[in-house]
């Protein structure tokens, strides 16, 4: 399966992107009633809550990374991605494979259950 690559945006608003490093762990939480973008993934870091987004704009995406609105109906609620690399303009993450949302009929592995 290819991998698929998502940009975190908007660590400026919260807590920065200083701390973040190289295989750390993100959450990927759904927000369906953001006021301003019903494609909203907002992006937690354990112990210390929301971080930022996945960029939803032609502007803050790096590279050829999914926006949000390409990767919403790829995840289930709530996901998990790697940290890549962590660039001036965003930090570049992919999808942990098994939390891709299954095809119907797939088993839908959960090994990372602690870090969801």
């Amino acid at each position: 399966m290819n991998r698929i690559y998502f940009t975190i945006t908007g660590t400026n608003y919260y807590h920065g992107k200083d701390f973040i490093k190289e295989g750390m762990f993100v959450k990927l939480i759904k927000e369906p009633d953001n006021e301003y973008d019903n494609e909203a993934i907002r992006v937690e870091l354990d112990g210390l809550g929301k971080i930022g987004y996945v960029a939803n704009s032609p502007y803050t995406v790096c590279g050829e990374s999914y926006s949000a609105g390409r990767l919403y109906d790829k995840i289930g609620k709530r996901s998990c991605g790697v940290v890549k690399y962590v660039l001036s303009k965003g930090i570049l993450c992919c999808i942990e494979e098994e939390y891709i949302r299954p095809k119907k009929h797939s088993r839908y592995r959960k090994s990372r259950k602690h870090i969801i």
